[in-house]
């Protein structure tokens, strides 16, 4: 799983002790992102993220009411801004071949900008699954499957896209074959995310075995 160690975690740590309002809530969220995603969230303690933050626990409180808050506020930003894009990425392209790689390079895009609320997200998917407070995560879920799938049927529909292939069990391959990288993915890595989904979308596109 990729994580933000070093001197931008360390920048982080200082400045959500010094930061006012919504910039300090926006580096406690980021703190208690990557410790969820690295250590998990239910191993994660409300005075652990003060820890790293350098700061108190009380003085956490005074931002949220509790951790599911924190979770809550991180999965409703990175759930709803991925939603607004995919959708906008499938309104405005010219056919469903550009959807689908504009939908691929996006994914990668994400996963190289949020890594930690990716891994999260893919983390904990059973947890959240489970419980009813964060069903607005299944739901939200729900809602990117479509916009993959209405790409793929209509590519199908087009011609676009080979007729045998059924849509849910290919948008699980692809879903599963981009959003995984983000375990091995290094952003600050020679291979940046731009070249991966080149990569990916030459072995979607083209196949593995040379012809």
């Amino acid at each position: 799983m990729a994580t933000t160690k070093g001197g931008a975690a360390t920048a982080r740590k200082k400045n959500a002790g010094a930061g006012t309002g919504s910039a300090r809530r926006a580096q406690l969220l980021a703190i208690a992102a990557e410790m969820f995603a690295s250590r998990g969230y239910t191993q994660t303690t409300v005075r652990d993220i003060a820890v790293e933050a350098g700061i108190l626990s009380g003085s956490l409180y005074h931002h949220f009411a509790s951790k599911d808050e924190m979770l809550t506020e991180i999965l409703q930003d990175f759930m709803g801004s991925l939603l607004r894009q995919f959708r906008s990425i499938a309104d405005e392209a010219d056919s469903p071949r550009a959807a689908l790689d504009g939908l691929v390079r996006s994914s990668f895009e994400t996963i190289h900008r949020t890594p930690h609320a990716v891994a999260l997200y893919q983390n904990e998917a059973n947890f959240l699954g489970s419980t009813p407070e964060f069903s607005f995560v299944t739901k939200a879920s729900r809602e990117v499957e479509k916009v993959w799938l209405d790409v793929l049927r209509a590519g199908i529909a087009s011609g676009d896209f080979r007729s045998e292939l059924e849509p849910t069990t290919t948008y699980r391959f692809i879903r599963d074959g981009v959003w995984s990288t983000v375990r091995w993915y290094d952003p600050r890595g020679r291979l940046q995310h731009a070249t991966l989904a080149d990569q990916y979308l030459t072995m979607l596109d083209g196949g593995l075995i040379a012809s």
